[in-house]
């Protein structure tokens, strides 16, 4: 039999690795600008054409590199950084494993432009699919400049499978506000298709995210610190009062390496626990430092997962800081925090000896004596006051039970007064019942209909602004005072993509610079009235969802807009409204699902009910 096994040509290993290292544009800015940050780079300009199809081309001032490094830096695990494998686990640059430069090159035409400071010329090297076109000499400014051109122009299916223009530039935003953040020192300017997006100078932290989020932000910004022998941490949380329905402004950052960790995310929120919401998410930006030795940043292709040595005790640490800075600025009932001074957060361990607390017992004692629980002063017990209290007032307990309006909360009936008589199989199209302010009751033949009302809403909203959008007809509410929002940087270039597209729905807007806008409309359907909230939930959702570039962005912006303008899964509704949801779902083309796929009816069969009595 003749041999099977071959070694896979260059050109074709790169590719593969690209898959893993670069998946779209966003990847390659990614990571050309923490090559240029290795370098020592303090300014770095980004230009963008086409969300990054056309050109992704970074300009640095850093150090350079020899003709010789200049062509290395193209082969696979080349890298300056590690020498032996120990080296792994003291890492403390960005870019290390020497995939980056090779995977760009295997799916784009590149081209480099490089000089060291103490030589007189520089290096161009153009590559094109993994393959050297040419290498000579060029007169150019110290530091390195990268082209990327026609990123995956050799594979037809990857860039096919490239998002619109608009979710793809939000990427590299997000990119782009995580390098910022984590280097403050260094001066960024970022274009899209020649027009200015950011220009941040040099400057401390909080300046920093002041500068990418706008100066709303300034004042929602709460600072944290604390020094302990595992982790250091620094940065600030939100004010409670800011947080918001969505994500987006949640940073962690180690070593001045972004990083996405769910389980210390939970330490943050939970730290919020009683005092926002549950569906509502706070904003922080922390900053950790660690010895390298004690992470480990070599998981995964993009090293955006870190894995700590301990992730239990920085847990801990996390948890136990944010709820301490909370109650140094008021923010939440402290006991008595010390302004002046940190102290060391203790860590529990598994060679943590656990001593229970001593508990002086006075033996003598006898509850049941007044004279003795009340020495030192005239007054009874607060207990036995209580008791006694308690005691003489248990009646009230009951006071108008026989009251229909001390049934529970979650449970109203409608205002009609032919709605509280018996249920029965013949008489069930006008019954309608709340429970929990989320879901409508109503008895069927086979049983007991149970309709989710914000996700019936959504559905009954989408196909309308479906039909809105494929007829072309504007349906629009005018308010009666404009409203004039100030957004992020990233939202505003997201909104400005799509305006043209969301004015078909009823939006009018007006773009008045400095990434703010006047709401003059919303449309008609939209019966949230804050347009800052609509618009919120709208570019979330749609900046956060995964559409095709073509066949599917109408669908996504119709699905965005039902999300944020559907009423909320605790609004009181009375008997017209719940019948109105009932009759417009029914008559929607797919009444069981909401737009996003997830079930909307649910019935309970009168056999099982029985079942729960026999």
């Amino acid at each position: 039999m003749a041999d099977i096994i071959q070694l896979l040509p260059d050109s074709v290993a790169n590719q593969i690795a690209a898959g893993e290292v670069i998946q779209r544009p966003a990847s390659v800015v990614k990571e050309l600008v923490e090559n240029s940050i290795d370098a020592k780079a303090t300014s770095i300009t980004i230009n963008i054409k086409d969300s990054g199809r056309t050109l992704v081309q970074i300009i640095d001032n850093g150090t350079g590199m020899s003709e010789t490094d200049a062509r290395l830096s193209f082969e696979r695990h080349s890298t300056s950084k590690i020498k032996k494998a120990e080296d792994l686990f003291a890492i403390t640059t960005m870019g290390f494993r020497g995939e980056a430069l090779a995977s760009i090159a295997a799916v784009a035409s590149v081209e480099l432009k490089t000089k060291l400071a103490d030589s007189d010329i520089g290096t161009q090297i153009i590559i094109e699919g993994s393959r050297v076109l040419s290498q000579e000499p060029v007169i150019c400014a110290t530091g390195t400049n990268f082209a990327v051109k026609n990123l995956f122009f050799n594979i037809p299916a990857r860039r096919k499978f490239l998002k619109s223009n608009a979710t793809e530039f939000g990427h590299i935003i997000s990119e782009f506000e995580r390098i910022a953040l984590a280097n403050s020192s260094v001066e960024f300017k970022l274009y899209h298709n020649d027009s200015e997006i950011f220009i941040l100078s040099r400057s401390n932290i909080r300046q920093r995210i002041i500068s990418v989020f706008g100066k709303r932000i300034n004042q929602n910004l709460v600072p944290i610190e604390a020094e302990t022998s595992i982790i250091k941490v620094k940065g600030f949380i939100g004010k409670p009062e800011n947080a918001r329905k969505r994500s987006g402004e949640q940073f962690f950052f180690i070593n001045n390496r972004f990083m996405r960790n769910p389980y210390l995310h939970k330490a943050i929120t939970d730290a919020y626990k009683n005092i926002l919401p549950p569906e509502v998410v706070p904003s922080y930006f922390l900053y950790l430092e660690a010895a390298p030795d004690t992470i480990d940043v070599n998981i995964h292709p993009t090293k955006t997962e870190i894995k700590f040595e301990d992730q239990q005790a920085v847990w801990q640490i996390l948890h136990a800081t944010v709820k301490q800075s909370l109650g140094k600025n008021n923010i939440v009932p402290s006991i008595d925090f010390d302004l002046e001074h940190n102290f060391e957060i203790p860590v529990l361990t598994r060679n943590t000896e656990i001593v229970n607390p001593k508990i002086d017992v006075n033996p003598m004692f006898n509850p049941f004596d007044e004279k003795q629980t009340s020495a030192g002063n005239n007054r009874k017990s607060p207990a036995i006051s209580l008791e006694k209290e308690n005691l003489a007032n248990w009646e009230k307990l009951y006071d108008g039970f026989e009251n229909e309006k001390n049934l529970p909360d979650d449970f109203s009936f409608p205002s009609q007064p032919e709605t509280q008589q018996t249920l029965t199989d013949n008489s069930f199209s006008d019954r309608y019942f709340q429970f929990k302010g989320k879901y409508i009751l109503t008895p069927v033949k086979s049983g007991l209909m149970v309709i989710d009302q914000k996700r019936a809403h959504e559905r009954i909203l989408f196909e309308k602004f479906m039909l809105s959008l494929e007829s072309n007809s504007v349906i629009s509410q005018r308010n009666l005072f404009p409203k004039t929002i100030e957004l992020d940087k990233k939202a505003h270039a997201l909104l400005m993509e799509i305006k043209d597209d969301i004015k078909t729905l009823g939006f009018d807007i007006k773009d008045i610079g400095e990434n703010s806008i006047i709401v003059n409309g919303l449309p008609a359907d939209s019966i949230n009235q804050e347009p800052e909230q609509i618009i919120d939930i709208f570019l979330n959702e749609f900046q956060n969802g995964e559409i095709d570039a073509k066949s599917r962005v109408k669908e996504k912006i119709a699905q965005s807009l039902a999300k944020a303008s559907a009423i909320s899964s605790n609004q009181s509704l009375t008997t017209e409204e719940m019948q109105e949801i009932v009759d417009l779902l029914f008559a929607c083309s797919m009444p069981n699902f909401s737009p996003f796929g997830k079930k909307i009816i649910s019935i309970i069969k009168t056999e099982e009910i029985e079942k729960r009595f026999s």
